[in-house]
């Protein structure tokens, strides 16, 4: 019997070989292949599917949505600022803005209409907030999309189909994730799909691996869905870090500190290039730029509801001890935040990283070639020293003017053991005096540190120009000079505002408001303080006749101030351009051209137009104005048109320091100007604003 079955079942496979070889079209190899079919709707096909599916998570800081994302471009609009999103790279803007500000409650307004495109990359126009909330409440954050992101398909591949005797029915070569998901969009679930294999897939991490069979292609796909961090949550970049790897992150290499702000003040100077080493048994040490400053202390972290908190104690920089908040870690970067506008920010420094952020590999000649040029100014320090003024370190001394061009200090200064040392300084500079190593260098900045960890940066200024006694007085008789601002006693004082100063090489002043003319005499030096000083004498001006010390002198302008008596004094120089300038010539004839009267007149948003209406203006070649009531004179004043030394052109107008006309004594800056109509703007200290506006009177 058992031989009787054998017989049977050898003549059924023979017959069965005899009837394949008949039909040779139902079974086709393709690249010298058999090829291994898969069903569009088997689960396979879903991993590729969800694979191939567009992402909508790297925007959920935008739609805080990862199952649909917003089209490029769009527009956003934060604290009343609109940006436009023109690619994924611009929404890092968006979170630089977010994590600038860690206080604020920072919101983000969309400018719609905007299109969005789901997963299967069919798309849908969102005409409001509320339409687009309705389509996001469909999405859960945390990663409950289904599609695969740690893992890509390389392009292109090959697609074939069969139909159902499995004979090929077409070849379709798909060069996007779009065409991919399209691809199995539009088959039914029982289509028979193959692959034309070798395939090969991008990992998250940069590395590929190729697969050769169908059974490959899905455990690949089904592995890398948990490998990576998806980032489905409200961030842009990945902020999102478990134990294991916040503790790797941290111990792995050193930091350097690149932010310390307590209380919102920023604190990096006195900690510029110190680096924190973690390590997992709960010590951390700190070092200085150089090893000069080195201090360990004690750090632990905790994971809470409310993120992840990290504790820092030291003894001595007690500046980073608090409970922080680890609220970003990017690529290179840890950041922390605490309450009350504290935050730090470090950046990791493996052995054999580049320090871009500083230049600390100084060469100590190359150093002492950059004093020698120009002067420098004294730009941040570690303590209260502050002086303000220049520094010329040229031929190996040491010459310290103040801005006035007071004399401040002097020395000399050499390199011993590589490091500068600076000599013989005894007054204004005096802090200075010793050995500096330089801990950060470059032609325009220079920082340097001493065995105390005393900072000091200095900039260079090739600009500025020590004001020397003949200067002043080339600079004085170069031109007339406008008195812009005068203080009396600590009080403003607009008497003179607009007057004219000229003086003469022969030591002759005047003051003049274009009718009116006082005489006196003058001269410059240096005063007890040995500060440059204008010395005027002018009748029947005692507020003016006094030694006024210089403290700052522009090209354009002049300060004075007599400290005693809280007297200030500003000048601005008016020269002969001014008589030339198409502007200024154009404005002028404007004005004389006929009557004119106050069609709106606002200081800090309170219109008091109504206290002018009935005046009439009327603005003469000599500069005087008068003001009348139905042609009867009121009061008489002086009026300018200049371009000052900014460029900005103004009017000067001084109508008294009395009721109701002092509040339109002012230097005005010149807005719109047309043939009847004159718009003019004065913006104040205390940020409130002045607007006066004159109408031609018909």
């Amino acid at each position: 019997m058992k031989n009787s079955i054998t017989k049977l079942f050898r003549a059924a496979f023979f017959f069965a070989l005899l009837t394949f070889a008949s039909c040779q079209e139902e079974f086709e190899e393709i690249g010298g292949q058999e090829q291994e079919t898969i069903e569009a709707g088997s689960t396979t096909a879903n991993l590729i599917v969800n694979t191939s599916a567009n992402d909508g998570s790297y925007d959920n800081i935008v739609d805080e949505a990862s199952c649909f994302a917003i089209q490029f471009p769009y527009t956003v609009e934060i604290a009343d600022v609109q940006i436009t999103i023109d690619a994924v790279e611009d929404l890092h803007i968006i979170e630089e803005i977010f994590d600038e500000f860690d206080t604020d409650d920072d919101i983000l307004e969309i400018l719609f209409p905007i299109t969005v495109t789901f997963a299967d990359y069919s798309e849908l126009v969102i005409e409001n907030k509320e339409q687009l909330r309705e389509l996001a409440a469909d999405c859960i954050e945390g990663g409950e999309d289904d599609d695969i992101e740690c893992i890509d398909f390389v392009y292109p591949i090959t697609l074939f189909t069969f139909d159902i005797n499995q004979q090929v029915t077409g070849e379709v070569q798909v060069n996007s994730d779009r065409e991919m998901r399209r691809f199995f969009k539009e088959k039914d679930a029982s289509d028979l799909v193959s692959i034309d294999y070798p395939v090969t897939l991008a990992k998250y991490d940069g590395t590929e691996v190729t697969v050769q069979t169908n059974a490959q292609l899905a455990m690949a796909l089904e592995t890398a869905k948990d490998e990576c961090d998806e980032d489905d949550d409200d961030d842009y970049n990945d902020d999102d870090f478990d134990e294991e790897r916040f503790l790797e992150y941290l111990t792995d290499c050193p930091w350097k500190l690149r932010d310390i702000r307590r209380l919102g003040v920023d604190q990096l100077g006195q900690y510029e290039g110190f680096t924190f080493e973690f390590e997992e048994e709960g010590v951390v040490t700190i070092t200085g730029p150089y090893g000069n400053a080195t201090a360990e202390g004690e750090w632990s972290y905790e994971f809470t509801a409310n993120g992840l908190l990290v504790s820092l104690a030291f003894t001595n920089y007690t500046d980073f001890n608090a409970t922080w908040l680890v609220y970003e870690i990017e690529e290179g970067k840890i950041k922390f935040y605490s309450d009350s506008d504290n935050r730090i920010v470090l950046k990791k420094f493996c052995e054999g990283d580049d320090d871009d952020d500083s230049s600390t590999d100084c060469n100590i000649e190359e150093v002492a070639e950059y004093l020698e040029t120009c002067n420098w100014r004294v730009a941040d320090t570690s303590d209260e020293f502050e002086f303000e003024g220049t520094i010329d370190f040229s031929n190996r001394n040491i010459h310290a003017y103040y801005d006035t061009g007071a004399f401040g200090d002097e020395g000399n200064w050499e390199i011993v053991e590589g490091k500068l040392r600076f000599n013989a300084l005894f007054d204004a500079v005096e802090p200075l005096s010793g050995d500096w190593e330089v801990v950060q260098c470059g032609p325009e900045r220079i920082k340097l540190m001493n065995a105390d960890n005393r900072y000091v940066v200095i900039e260079k200024d090739c600009e500025f120009e020590v004001p020397t006694l003949d200067g002043l007085l080339a600079q004085l008789t170069e031109c007339a000079w406008i008195v812009e601002d005068f203080v009396n006693q600590g009080f403003e004082n607009d008497r003179i505002l607009g007057y004219e100063l000229e003086f003469t090489t022969t030591g002759m002043v005047t003051l003049s408001n274009g009718v009116e003319v006082s005489e006196g005499t003058w001269e410059v030096g240096f005063n007890n303080a040995q500060q440059l000083a204008l010395q005027m004498s002018i009748e029947g001006e005692p507020d003016l006749s006094y030694e006024w010390a210089l403290v700052e002198a522009e090209d354009g302008n002049l300060y004075f101030k007599i400290e005693e008596f809280e007297y200030e004094l500003e000048l601005e120089k008016v020269c002969e351009a001014n008589t030339t300038d198409s502007d200024v010539l154009e404005i002028r004839n404007i004005m004389m051209g006929g009557t004119w009267m106050v069609a709106l007149f606002e200081y800090d948003e309170t219109n008091n137009t109504v206290s002018y209406q009935e005046y009439d203006f009327s603005f003469s070649a000599d500069n005087t104005v008068e003001v009348s009531v139905n042609n009867d004179p009121i009061t008489t004043g002086l009026w300018r048109v200049i371009r000052d030394s900014d460029g900005d052109l103004k009017l000067y107008l001084n109508l008294g320091v009395e009721d109701p006309f002092d509040e339109l004594t002012e230097d005005w800056d010149i807005g719109t100007v047309t043939v009847d109509r004159i718009e003019l703007l004065d913006d104040k200290e205390d940020e409130t604003a002045e607007i006066l506006v004159f109408e031609k009177r018909i």
